[in-house]
């Protein structure tokens, strides 16, 4: 469990941070994500060494693209990208469920790219008639009713996009990191696991990062990021099946919090040969 969750819950929200260092610095009141969790390890500085070489590792690889959620985590990598001018393409899955506030940081996400042609954004979607047919068959709270049908929507608004988003590449990049659950403890900074089943190398360039290396990294380079997480929303997916957490609370106790702990993934980054969730 992340000590940094131990703070007071009735802190005040701060507002959508912005690209500028001084803006960011200025969100920094009492209760924001900043404020309470910005507090880097004593070897923070080797460990943005080794994720910019490991980043660099996969530009030269390529083709390798960047999965950004639009966690914190994944803008963090985004912002590393474009720091270091990498030929890295980004992709972001707009499931038709996310909360308002991820949308915004979306746009915004956008906007900055935009202006980073080296590293291009794409929108993948899942399929609209197949959306419509699953709500039309289960009803919109299906997820709720069984795992099964969890992994149905997660199934059809996750990982049918994300086969499109890695045909073609040799590599993707995600924002995985060991501290943010037990099943994800040996996260490996480059996995080669799936390479003989899918050609894929997967870079986890912040797999050793602490909760407070990632936003000292945030508050010191204005990066930006969703609104939620000033909300006590440390892990971010779909509206329907993402809460806030409580003081004491597991760093992903906010998703699929009805099932069983060791069935909380939604299969983006669960290997050939483990028990899919």
């Amino acid at each position: 469990m992340n000590n940094a969750f131990s703070s007071i819950a009735s802190a005040p929200i701060a507002p959508l941070h912005t690209q500028g260092t001084q803006e960011v610095q200025e969100t920094q009141a009492a209760g924001s994500a900043i404020a309470l969790y910005a507090r880097p390890s004593p070897d923070f500085a080797a460990k943005l060494g080794e994720a910019v070489r490991t980043l660099q590792r996969a530009a030269a690889q390529g083709p390798v693209v960047q999965a950004n959620s639009l966690g914190a985590e994944d803008m963090v990598i985004t912002d590393l990208i474009n720091r270091h001018a990498l030929a890295v393409g980004v992709f972001v899955l707009d499931t038709g469920a996310l909360h308002a506030e991820t949308l915004a940081l979306l746009a915004q996400l956008k906007a900055q790219q935009a202006r980073h042609p080296h590293a291009p954004l794409t929108v993948y979607r899942p399929a609209a008639q197949a959306v419509a047919a699953f709500v039309q068959r289960e009803g919109q709270d299906a997820m709720y009713r069984s795992i099964a049908l969890r992994k149905a929507c997660c199934a059809m608004r996750k990982l049918e996009p994300l086969a499109r988003a890695l045909a073609g590449q040799k590599g993707w990049i995600t924002g995985l990191r060991r501290e943010q659950s037990g099943a994800r403890a040996d996260v490996a900074l480059i996995d080669e696991t799936e390479v003989p089943s899918k050609g894929l190398t997967k870079f986890n360039p912040l797999a050793g990062w602490s909760w407070g290396d990632v936003w000292h990294y945030i508050a010191s380079h204005g990066v930006p990021t969703n609104v939620l997480h000033d909300r006590f929303y440390p892990s971010i997916g779909c509206a329907p099946c993402t809460r806030p957490i409580a003081v004491g609370e597991d760093f992903r106790a906010g998703r699929w919090w009805w099932e069983d702990e060791q069935a909380k993934e939604c299969g983006l980054h669960v290997k050939q040969g483990e028990a899919k969730a």
